[in-house]
């Protein structure tokens, strides 16, 4: 099939990713909760939602205290496409920013990004409270918080159904342990590339809570507090996404990124629109296609690239070996011909 014929068929094709990684919508929207509509509530807001933004995209907390930031801090709007107030509960300000300015903005700034494919993430999340202990499950009201708080950091999240058997596997004893075995196993059903094991408890007005996350090779862990549910779960995405966002944000400059070709084999018309957005963050540029074989010119952290190719099960493949050149024998004092370096580069499969 011709380039150009297979550039066609896969931009038509409509198929979801392989991968259980998932395109993250609504990433440039961002709900600020308010206490009225007066202007000074509405600026407030909006400098609120401008630098839960900069930290969604970056997962960096610095990064809103950025030089390049200055302007925009300043006059929000250059950057902003619509807001309006939404009455809740509770009645937040929802503010929707152009994703072409913001990408510039952060590009010209010298940010990094953290793309709209994210890994998908199953929540095993306990409340303990005055009136006794839940496991959230989808369709509870109780998973209402976490839903708004995945939103507000830009996290693909899961729940459980909790049904009776999943109760009995949500325990503290189970949540607290370090060995995930029994939940990585109850979480195959739900196709997400990790899983957060939260125990949250209350202790009078306040709320604490202790995670682990499981997702790849390291196992993060750490603490959050709130002074209630919804808090607490910000509290808790928000330390996660910041765990998570080294894995896979793309610098936009420094030595840590540079030119890479990417040869991926057992390409299908499927695998070729998912990795299609699994490269997006490193400006995936289609050098050739032979067969089942196609080639990128990728720009990036190779660690990094690494990290989003292993949210589409792509698997690596050794260096190919450089071709073995022939030599006559050398003439008395001649010099050995150079042999070809080996291929630079990474090499996966499906």
């Amino acid at each position: 099939m011709r380039l150009c014929n297979y550039l066609l068929v896969g931009c038509l094709s409509v198929f979801a990713l392989a991968a259980h990684a998932e395109t993250v919508n609504n990433l440039y929207q961002v709900r600020e909760t308010v206490g009225g509509q007066t202007p000074e509530e509405r600026d407030a807001a909006t400098q609120r939602a401008l630098e839960t933004l900069v930290l969604r995209l970056t997962g960096d907390p610095k990064a809103f205290s950025s030089a390049g930031l200055a302007a925009v801090k300043k006059d929000p709007q250059q950057i902003i496409s619509q807001y309006g107030y939404e009455a809740g509960p509770p009645e937040s300000l929802r503010v929707d920013f152009d994703p072409a300015s913001t990408d510039n903005l952060l590009r010209q700034s010298g940010l990094p990004t953290w793309g709209n494919n994210r890994p998908s993430v199953v929540v095993w999340w306990l409340n303990e409270g005055t009136d006794g202990s839940n496991l959230v499950g989808d369709g509870q009201p109780t998973a209402e918080p976490l839903r708004r708080a995945a939103q507000h950091r830009g996290l693909p999240v899961r729940l459980p159904l909790a049904d009776l058997g999943e109760q009995s596997l949500g325990t503290a004893k189970t949540l607290d342990g370090s060995d995930a075995t029994a939940l990585r196993a109850a979480s195959e059903r739900y196709g997400a590339d990790g899983l957060l094991a939260v125990h949250a408890k209350q202790d009078g007005g306040k709320w604490s809570a202790q995670w682990r996350l499981y997702l790849g090779e390291r196992p993060e862990q750490g603490k959050a507090e709130g002074d209630d549910p919804a808090a607490l779960a910000d509290a808790v995405l928000l330390a996660v996404s910041e765990r998570l966002a080294p894995r896979y944000v793309v610098k936009t400059g420094g030595g840590a990124s540079t030119d890479m070709s990417l040869q991926v084999e057992g390409m299908t018309l499927e695998h070729y629109a998912a990795l299609g957005r699994l490269l997006e963050p490193f400006g995936g540029q289609l050098k050739s296609i032979d067969g089942d074989k196609v080639v990128y010119k990728v720009t990036g952290n190779s660690d990094q690239l690494r990290a989003q190719l292993a949210l589409g099960k792509l698997t690596e493949m050794p260096a190919e070996a450089a071709p073995v050149v022939a030599t006559q024998p050398l003439a008395p004092g001649a010099a050995p011909a150079p042999q070809p370096a080996p291929a630079a580069g990474l090499r996966f499969h499906w």
